[in-house]
């Protein structure tokens, strides 16, 4: 199976912990230079420094918020200027929970701009890179919500379904030029995220954080929440040489929560 990236060079977003950070992990194994991004500078570094590397693999990063388009456009294309890439993982944090009757419409259109439009500037500053190597690999990190929609998650639940849509439109366009695009839905996953969700969840039915978690837990065959390397396990496949005719998926990385074919 060839899982080989040497001499492609990968951005990966969000990428200061959790799935990013285990994805970058993952791309560098394979051989990939990689490039993470995501707002903290200091924590940035640290990742970049960490990073596996063989003999004339480099690594960076960029200290760039997505909810700030044009600064982070600035910032991309001064990159790919530099070095090209045609590896692009978008994954930006989920927008607080709640239902969606109660939330602002400022909530839908932040969350908007930090997930279908940052995307779509990142893909427009990445993609001649990708056509110039006539091969290229992006993957947004989305949610199992844009199969079944989680409880209290409106907001979040509204945007992911736009970014699927967004990426298979894509997919089909694309790929002429050697391009795939797919989404990884990662399900209960071991991450700061996941922890700012039970102790919502705990605030608001007045239950102990721990009894939420392992109801979580419970609701899942395998029995526990993903590791974060499990994700960007997958996230570095579909990346690879391997995955070359894997195009327009969401592939749900969930243990075995959804009920949906």
């Amino acid at each position: 199976m060839d899982l080989t990236l040497d001499g492609r060079h990968a951005l990966v977003c969000g990428a200061s912990e959790g799935i990013g950070q285990a994805a970058a992990h993952e791309l560098a194994l394979l051989g990939a230079d990689v490039t993470v991004l995501a707002r903290r500078a200091e924590v940035l570094e640290r990742v970049a420094d960490g990073l596996p590397r063989k003999d004339g693999q480099r690594h960076g990063w960029i200290a760039a918020d997505v909810s700030q388009p044009e600064a982070l456009q600035q910032k991309v294309m001064a990159l790919v200027a530099a070095h090209p890439v045609q590896i692009l993982v978008n994954n930006t944090g989920g927008p607080p929970g709640g239902p969606a009757h109660a939330a602002a419409v400022r909530e839908y259109e932040d969350a908007f701009r930090n997930h279908l439009v940052a995307n779509q500037l990142l893909l427009q500053a990445t993609l001649p890179g990708m056509r110039a190597a006539n091969w290229g690999r992006v993957v947004n990190v989305v949610s199992t919500s844009v199969r079944e929609p989680i409880p209290n998650l409106g907001v979040s639940n509204t945007i992911r379904g736009a970014v699927a849509g967004w990426s298979k439109t894509l997919s089909r366009e694309l790929a002429p030029f050697g391009i795939t695009v797919n989404n990884v839905l990662p399900g209960f996953t071991d991450t700061g995220r996941i922890d700012r969700l039970v102790r919502a969840r705990a605030e608001s039915s007045g239950k102990p954080p721990a009894e939420i978690a392992e109801g979580m837990r419970q609701a899942v065959p395998a029995g526990r929440f993903a590791r974060p390397q499990e994700v960007g396990g997958v996230i570095a496949f579909l990346c690879s040489p391997a995955a070359g005719y894997v195009n327009g998926v969401s592939l749900a990385v969930d243990g075995g929560r959804m009920q949906s074919i």
